[in-house]
């Protein structure tokens, strides 16, 4: 049989409503929980992984000068594959960089051809029309035809 005032025996809860027990378990009846841990030495609590602020400095570039984050991201790519880190930040910028390079340059050739076309269009109606203002299907247009 076990003894009521003994410290091992669990004491059940008190219902709800209930007033608290007038002899509340003693300290060592009460669960031991784990000590506070020691306070930061203000260290930041993961490495610095090498690379990775140039990676997120390239990611931040790649959005505008493509050419110079296409670098950095590189660099700080191998600079964190070297150390056995993933650098995200670079991946992400060489991959934005190296479309919006291809895009830039199809853009490019799309408004040269159209310059081009243009000129030429343009070199036409002067040996057409010559110098002058004249009506061209519907539409006024004034030419200043070189000599």
């Amino acid at each position: 049989m076990t003894d009521p005032q003994s410290p091992d025996a669990p004491t059940p809860p008190p219902a709800y409503g209930s007033p608290p027990p007038e002899n509340p378990p003693p300290a060592a009846a009460q669960p031991a929980y784990p000590a506070a841990p020691p306070a930061s030495s203000g260290a930041p609590a993961n490495p610095a992984i090498p690379g990775r602020t140039m990676g997120i400095v390239a990611f931040i570039l790649s959005f505008f000068i493509q050419l110079v984050a296409l670098i950095l991201g590189i660099v700080a790519l191998v600079q964190s594959r070297k150390a056995g880190h993933k650098n995200g930040w670079a991946l992400a910028a060489i991959i934005i960089s190296s479309v919006l390079i291809v895009v830039g340059i199809i853009v490019g050739i799309a408004v040269i051809g159209t310059a081009i076309a243009g000129a030429g269009e343009y070199a036409r109606l002067c040996a057409e029309y010559g110098s002058g203002v004249h009506q061209i299907n519907g539409v006024e247009v004034t030419l200043t035809c070189p000599s």
